[in-house]
């Protein structure tokens, strides 16, 4: 259901449900949330990828019990602390998109900070077709990518962006060959795990909450991060190998 590879300062989690192109099912979030919850020791950032061509369909509807609206809001709230785990757990996240990344998938995809996908890539929220509304923390995430008024539109009309349009939107940060997905996602995996742990950790906890917030504190926060980490170990690191034409060696 997932499959977790170690490989050095890398994790790769495919989910691996390809009769049901992925569907999320509560057990695979779950499953999902206990990794980030505890990483494997030494691993820096992980790679998410789907089995079988797809990445992510969605919510797994044909298995979904019948709730009430308190039932339904706190499963709601579950996926918004799985995604938040995801995006703010202190891992880097690259993202290997193929084929369907629609609705939840697509949400989990947002949830990443590095998406690369591949031309089979196709991106939906197909829930105002289905009657129903966003509940993994799309209408925050997804509304910032891409804006609310494109994201009503994609709503309303359940419309299927392909990868190219994809990245203009901002779905993707880059679309590789096909095949190639995985193969760049780790790459770039592997380049951010070369990092320094701490300036990776602020990037990831800082600049999406610096957007939540008005110019002042923004700025103010800036400093603060800046002023972390440009006293920190890795930062005197970092100006010495510059200086001694080295790739640096940090903690």
């Amino acid at each position: 259901m997932l499959e977790v590879e170690t490989d050095g300062p890398l994790a790769v989690l495919t989910m691996n449900r390809p009769e049901k192109r992925n569907a999320m099912c509560d057990a695979l979030l779950d499953r999902i949330a206990a990794f980030f919850d505890a990483p494997p020791e030494g691993v820096k950032v992980a790679v998410l990828a789907g089995a079988g061509g797809h990445f992510c369909s969605g919510l797994d509807l044909a298995e979904q019990e019948l709730r009430d609206a308190e039932g339904t809001m706190r499963h709601s709230r579950g996926w918004h602390r799985v995604m938040d785990r995801v995006q703010f757990g202190g891992l880097p996240v690259v993202a290997s998109l193929t084929g369907a990344v629609i609705g939840g998938g697509l949400e989990l995809a947002a949830a990443a900070h590095v998406r690369v996908a591949e031309p089979s890539a196709r991106f939906q929220l197909p829930e105002g077709r289905r009657g129903i509304f966003v509940g993994g923390g799309a209408s925050v995430r997804v509304g910032r990518l891409i804006g609310p008024d494109r994201m009503t539109e994609m709503m309303l009309t359940g419309r299927s962006y392909g990868a190219e349009e994809g990245l203009r939107l901002g779905f993707a940060h880059e679309v590789v060959a096909e095949g190639q997905g995985l193969a760049r996602a780790r790459a770039l995996a592997l380049q951010i795990a070369g990092n320094a742990p701490l300036s990776n950790y602020i990037m990831i906890q800082a600049l999406s909450r610096i957007a939540d917030m008005g110019r002042t504190e923004g700025l103010f926060t800036e400093s603060l991060c800046a002023a972390l980490t440009q006293t920190s170990p890795d930062a005197v690191e970092g100006l010495r190998a510059f200086l001694e034409k080295r790739a640096p060696r940090f903690g």
